[in-house]
């Protein structure tokens, strides 16, 4: 198993840069500069939580207008229950050393690390 910059192996950095959302992930893609493994969970954490966030954020201010506002709200809701079921499997995920890819996030994500 490879280290990484904070002297973790690469699984146990990968995981942490999942576990407080778009906040590690943007502390690990500062701090990581060698480990590739790393530098994607870190780069598809900070990018796919910053989104969800602002989508679930539009989604909810649209969801206070009265009648119309019912569909958003749980658009909101089940957007919200996706993201924490995908924040669990990542995080379980990176710490086992398994690299899961979210569609078009993580392959952008894969592209930039590699170049």
């Amino acid at each position: 198993m490879n280290k990484s910059v904070f002297g973790l192996n690469e699984n146990v950095a990968a995981a942490l840069a999942y576990l407080f959302a778009f906040v590690s992930g943007i502390v690990v893609l500062i701090m990581e500069r060698e480990n590739k493994f790393v530098r994607f969970a870190a780069l598809q954490s900070t990018i796919f939580f910053l989104a969800g966030a602002f989508i679930v954020s539009i989604l909810s201010f649209l969801g206070r207008f009265w009648l119309i506002g019912i569909p958003f709200n749980i658009a909101a809701w089940a957007l919200g229950g996706i993201m924490w079921i995908t924040w669990a499997i990542l995080c379980v995920s990176a710490f086992l050393g398994k690299r899961i890819t979210i569609p078009i996030i993580g392959d952008v994500c894969w592209d930039h690390v590699n170049k």
